[in-house]
């Protein structure tokens, strides 16, 4: 039953920080690197991620600065950002790209709430499916004898809270996030 309820845990654990991972790409009035994150470049005669072949850092609170490892990629680089689809313009000047991070509009803050929101959602879908697994699987061990049928319930009541704590991690996550894009 113990393997059942730590194996659970786990599970639920990466689906938060799956849940971090995807947030940290939503867009805030505030720069960071992870919003290039999924920016691919195609760059000797393959695409990689911009980490592999760029420095991005955040020198100010709304610029990014992107420094290629090699110049001959800047113009890549470049291209890779704008068809991204992110809403940034990069400016060159031969050596590093700059993107200044435009202040966000209500609306589109409204919009990036609700993206958010779908995310978590999906997450707690997530969780509550590892519950579902976790319960399947102690009533199987329950059905084979191997736990008794007081085990059964005490290993669904643990799982049970394992999937509300889990959940409100999430929920604050989100919260977090909310906050974090409203504010100016």
């Amino acid at each position: 039953m113990q393997k059942v309820l730590d194996e659970a845990k786990a599970r639920m654990e990466k689906v938060v920080e799956a849940a971090k991972r995807e947030l940290s790409t939503l867009r805030t009035g505030r720069a960071n690197p992870a919003l290039l994150d999924r920016v691919e470049v195609e760059a000797y005669g393959t695409k990689m991620p911009l980490n592999q072949v760029a420095i991005v850092s955040v020198p100010e609170p709304r610029m990014i600065v992107v420094q290629p490892y090699d110049k001959s990629t800047i113009n890549a680089i470049d291209k890779a950002i704008r068809i991204a689809d992110l809403g940034f313009n990069p400016a060159s000047d031969g050596n590093v790209l700059r993107i200044a991070i435009p202040p966000l509009t209500e609306e589109r803050r409204k919009e990036l709430v609700k993206v958010a929101k779908k995310i978590c959602e999906d997450m707690r879908v997530a969780v509550r499916n590892v519950r579902r697994d976790s319960n399947e699987a102690l009533k199987k061990l329950e059905k084979d004898k191997e736990i008794t049928e007081d085990d059964l319930k005490k290993g669904q009541n643990e799982v049970q809270k394992l999937t509300d704590d889990y959940i409100a991690k999430i929920d604050g996550i989100l919260a977090d996030k909310e906050k974090e894009i409203m504010e100016v």
